[in-house]
């Protein structure tokens, strides 16, 4: 078992099987990058499909392994893989109007994993959508917006009104992550760790 020491000390074990599956989504989301981007609006903020895969991280992985998965994700884009859609790296999305959004897809795992733990076994439907909306759209668009206040030269309104366009296709990823995920929950118990 690999393990990663905390600042107290404490260790976090990662099995093999662990590493396979942070592995498997890290692929997962550089696979959902390959339709393309679509670019709307002003702001030059793409519309991908690979936000679904952040919230599918969090939503079957949990938060320790979901976030990681994000995170070796990420690590592979800043050291030069053209994994982002449209075959960007992490450093130029990270030079551009998209850097907040990129850097809220982790703590976006981080919170749906933490409260998709909260309800399981039984994945109510109507939570997990709640939850999924909530890291996979609140929480992105708050690191979203923050960004383009950082890297534009937007107002407040203007750089929260850009979210609205993203609305739609991440409301049908939202759907999509929270079917799926109450399907693995249900096949795969106990796959979600404290």
């Amino acid at each position: 078992m690999a393990g990663v020491e905390n600042s107290r000390g404490a260790r976090f074990a990662l099995s093999a099987r662990d590493m396979a599956q942070i592995a498997v989504f890290a692929a997962l989301i550089a696979a959902m990058g390959l339709p393309g981007a679509i670019t709307v609006g002003f702001s030059g903020v793409p519309i991908t499909v690979q936000t679904l895969g952040v919230i599918l991280a969090g939503a079957v992985l949990g938060a320790r392994k979901g976030t990681a998965a994000v995170l070796v994700f990420l690590a592979l884009t800043m050291i030069g893989l053209p994994l982002l859609s449209g075959g960007r790296t992490g450093l130029t999305a990270m030079a551009g109007p998209s850097a907040g959004y990129l850097v809220g897809w982790a703590p976006a795992a981080l919170v749906i994993g933490l409260l998709t733990y909260r309800i399981l076994p039984k994945y109510p439907i109507v939570l997990g959508l709640l939850i999924n909306a909530l890291g996979g759209l609140l929480v992105i668009y708050l690191f979203g917006t923050v960004g383009l206040l950082i890297r534009t030269d937007l107002d407040l309104s203007h750089a929260i009104s850009t979210n609205f366009a993203f609305i739609p296709g991440d409301l049908a990823k939202v759907v999509v992550a929270t079917v799926v995920a109450k399907g693995v929950h249900r096949a795969y118990p106990g796959l979600i760790r404290a």
